[in-house]
């Protein structure tokens, strides 16, 4: 068995939305359990929240979420990111662009000091986001 190093991200009631968002931007096979499909929650207002939420997508990644219920104390994400990189220019920019719609780009991509394409964003639903796109391309050596 391998181990995984997975971004978990904790909504108050957006998950399910920002997991079909990033599911149509990474493609990949997206599951979804409520709090009511687990018998998880009393509380009328938190059944159809998202009790655990993961994306993997043919490239290999994974994004989990859940909705926080209301019972409990939430506030919205810090100066983390999630970061892609890699060298096919193509996939990466198409992601970019997926991401940015809606939201709000804090870095456009373009070259960096050190070479590599590079860009930050952040998704319409308050998630950071950084873009590497290697500069010495597929194959290089």
């Amino acid at each position: 068995m391998t181990v995984e190093l997975n971004p978990y991200l904790a909504f108050r009631n957006e998950a399910r939305q920002a997991m079909e968002f990033y599911h149509s931007v990474l493609g990949g096979e997206l599951r979804v359990a409520t709090f009511a499909d687990f018998g998880m929650s009393d509380v009328e207002q938190d059944r159809d929240k998202v009790v655990h939420a993961m994306l993997r997508t043919d490239d290999g990644l994974v994004v989990m979420a859940s909705d926080t219920p209301s019972g409990i104390e939430w506030s919205p994400r810090g100066g983390d990111s999630i970061a892609l990189s890699g060298d096919d220019e193509s996939r990466l920019r198409g992601f970019w662009e997926g991401l940015a719609a809606g939201g709000q780009i804090r870095e456009p991509l373009a070259t960096a000091p050190w070479g590599d394409t590079f860009g930050m964003l952040t998704d319409r639903f308050g998630v950071n986001w950084m873009v590497s796109i290697s500069a010495a391309g597929p194959g290089a050596g």
